[in-house]
């Protein structure tokens, strides 16, 4: 077993087996009596046996790292429940009575379409060497470390369109002049991972907006709630507060100068000694495969125009087929709003295609198979999305979402859902890595106790989405901390070690949003908690002896 490239032991791995092995016994355990009869089974009274599968994926997830395996075990394990205790033919209900339907229903089938066209436009954006040339085009302008920041803070946020491409373009663009500057790797790798995915989950026509609307989607139909997926995510939006929290933190924490924990001594180092990387980061990061492919990405004839102009066409093909239809502040069906973003994604690719070839950076075919490269990444997507809604209705059939509204009314008061569903949600994103899987896991049970008690709707939609990010942005084995680190030419344990504290800071302030979030619904709680985060480093500047770190010095 390996943690972070290190290998832990065969020690280690036989306990880990183990406790997986008394974890799937225990599991099995509890099913049998349900399922002794070897008839099919009607769906059973709400109790604690209906969370069998959820806790069973979750529990999996957890244990090996992979939300996918362990939704499938979870959902093969309800169809047992169900169906009888017939290993071949439960697997065989399963497909067919649990998969194949998501598949054939219309909404699901054009989410499936829209991933794969975001998923050729994101490839062909990332291989264009577009990213650094905008980048490269802003660097004269940079002479101070506080320019250095806030511009790879500006170019996170133009490279939205893929939180798994920012660190690796924005990485190796800005890592020289950061060592010029004296700005630790540690610190770029966090201005990246904040860039990341914190701002793809405030844009709602990206891969991560189309995958939590499919989940709100199920569960409103589920619910008997009136109201649009789409409408439903911008109006969660104020209430992400750890996406805005920690998007606001780079400039801020540029402009007040202020450090502190390890990213303090990691700054000091840099600026006193000259040290930017910990021994070995930098050799690492330029045998890394992913970082030679960004550098060779970034040809001699990339433009920075492979960037602005597909994402302008991208949005006025969005807004020339939505706009007839009353977008943005008419109500629009999901159909024509996946269509019209779907439309908008393939003019866009087809406009850069076309770019590139018009400039000679790239032949058109070699073009196309980088896009149809791009829409084959997004096959795991495509298949945890799959597992995803084939769980939550699992978890309906078996009335656990029942349950846990029911649970949730006799002991939790309104107020406080929201900070629980939070803490929860960080929880399981931080073990396993996964914000994609919290949601998956988290939303199915946290709308129906939303509903039954009346805990306000969009705060807690936005706790589940704060919590699922907490982990990816902070998480060791999280994709986007281990790419922030290698863009950066940071060691990984540094950079998971060096931003921990600024996470937590930004979740304690969460902490208290979602409380006071659970007795107003007020969206004006997300300006109090910037106000907040603000003069906590005010004072951080004045009471902090030796980590303030004049970030405006000219080396």
């Amino acid at each position: 077993m390996k943690f972070l490239g290190e290998d832990v032991g065969d020690e280690a791995g036989r306990f880990r087996d183990d406790v997986v092995a008394a974890i799937a016994l225990a599991g099995y355990d509890a099913i049998t009596p349900l399922i002794q009869s070897g008839m099919p089974m009607p769906a059973p009274a709400p109790d604690i046996f209906s969370l069998v599968p959820v806790l069973l994926a979750l529990i999996i997830s957890i244990s090996l790292r992979n939300v996918i395996f362990g939704l499938f075990v979870g959902l093969f394990a309800g169809v047992l429940m169900i169906e009888g205790p017939a290993l071949l033919g439960g697997m065989s209900l399963m497909v067919r009575d649990y998969l194949v339907p998501q598949v054939t229903d219309s909404y699901n089938a054009g989410v499936l379409v829209l991933l794969g066209f975001i998923g050729g436009f994101v490839a062909l954006m990332e291989r264009s060497g577009g990213g650094a040339a905008f980048a490269a085009k802003v660097t004269h302008f940079i002479t101070t470390k506080a320019r250095l920041q806030v511009s790879a803070w500006i170019g996170g946020i133009v490279i939205f369109f893929s939180d798994l491409g920012t660190p690796l373009i924005i990485g190796p663009t800005f890592r020289p002049m950061a060592d010029h500057l004296r700005v630790s790797r540690a610190k770029l790798a966090y201005i990246i991972d904040s860039t990341a995915s914190p701002v793809a989950i405030l844009v709602p026509f990206i891969g991560w907006g189309v995958y939590i609307m499919s989940l709100l989607e199920q569960q409103f139909t589920t619910l008997g709630i009136e109201q649009s997926d789409f409408q439903a995510l911008i109006s969660a939006m104020p209430f992400q507060f750890y996406a805005w929290l920690s998007l606001f933190a780079v400039p801020l924490l540029a402009l007040t100068g202020v450090e502190f924990g390890p990213m303090a001594r990691s700054e000091r180092r840099a600026l006193r000694e000259g040290l930017t990387a910990t021994e070995g980061a930098a050799s690492e990061v330029a045998n890394s495969a992913a970082a030679q492919g960004v550098q060779q990405s970034a040809a001699s004839k990339a433009r920075a125009s492979f960037i602005w102009l597909p994402l302008l066409v991208l949005f006025v093909v969005l807004l020339w087929t939505l706009v007839p239809l009353g977008f943005p502040f008419g109500r629009i069906s999901g159909a024509d709003f996946r269509a019209g973003l779907s439309t908008a994604y393939l003019s866009a690719a087809a406009a850069l295609i076309v770019l590139m070839a018009l400039t000679g950076a790239q032949r058109v075919m070699a073009s196309v198979q980088m896009y149809l490269e791009g829409i084959s990444r997004m096959m795991l997507v495509a298949v945890m999305l799959l597992l995803a809604w084939a769980m939550g209705d699992m978890t309906t059939a078996l009335g656990g979402d029942v349950y846990v509204a029911t649970l949730a009314a006799e002991n939790a008061a309104p107020w406080a859902l929201p900070v629980i569903i939070f803490l929860v949600s960080c929880s399981i994103s931080f073990a396993t890595g996964s914000s994609w899987g919290t949601f998956a896991i988290m939303l199915p049970l946290a709308l129906p106790a939303t509903v039954a008690i009346g805990a306000p709707l969009y705060v807690c939609i936005g706790a589940v989405l704060s919590g699922g990010l907490f982990g990816d942005h902070c998480s060791p084995i999280s994709e986007t901390t281990i790419l922030s680190s290698t863009g950066a030419g940071c060691d990984p344990f540094e950079h998971f070690q060096t931003q921990l504290p600024y996470s937590l800071a930004n979740g304690a302030l969460c902490v208290m949003g979602y409380i006071a979030a659970g007795f107003t619904g007020a969206v004006w709680t997300l300006p109090v908690l910037l106000a907040l985060q603000l003069g906590g480093l005010l004072v951080l500047r004045r009471r902090i002896n030796g980590v303030s770190v004049d970030l405006r010095e000219q080396k």
